[in-house]
């Protein structure tokens, strides 16, 4: 497997703005649980599975740096990477694009731990596996106007 970057399109609901008219700053946090969730199922992985599996990927750290604002009926795509990996922590990288403009990046970072008790255990090696081959590969850096 090589490097994977999972990329949603989604169009901005009125819902998701505030009284200022633009997206919410929450919902990027929002937005990039839905790239999280495509990396997984593009890895073969999909969250439910882990789910299925008694364990969990709570989110220990999240960053989001706002860049610009999304507004109503803006399309946004939302992509997402593997950052690095660790026996029981993972991070996955975001970006946030509307027209080719970086409206935010960040980062959430997560543990995994067995839903049972919610103390942390390592990776499943399969899924570690995968995990370490999806990070871009060696001295290359995602970059956040959507190359390598």
């Amino acid at each position: 497997m090589s490097a994977v970057k999972a990329q949603v399109h989604y169009r901005v609901p009125y819902a998701d703005t505030d009284q200022m008219r633009v997206v919410y700053y929450g919902n990027y946090l929002i937005y990039f649980e839905m790239a999280r969730n495509e990396l997984l199922r593009a890895l073969g992985v999909p969250y439910r599975e882990i789910e299925a599996r008694g364990l969990a990927l709570p989110v220990l750290e999240a960053q989001v740096n706002y860049r610009s604002a999304a507004r109503y009926d803006d399309e946004l795509e939302i992509s997402g990477w593997v950052g690095w990996i660790k026996p029981v922590r993972l991070r996955v990288d975001c970006a946030v694009h509307s027209g080719g403009t970086l409206l935010a990046e960040g980062h959430t970072v997560h543990a995994c731990v067995e839903l049972a008790t919610l103390r942390p255990v390592r990776l499943p090696a399969d899924l570690a596996v995968r995990l370490q081959a999806a990070l871009p590969v060696a001295g290359e850096r995602w970059t956040v106007d959507g190359g390598r």
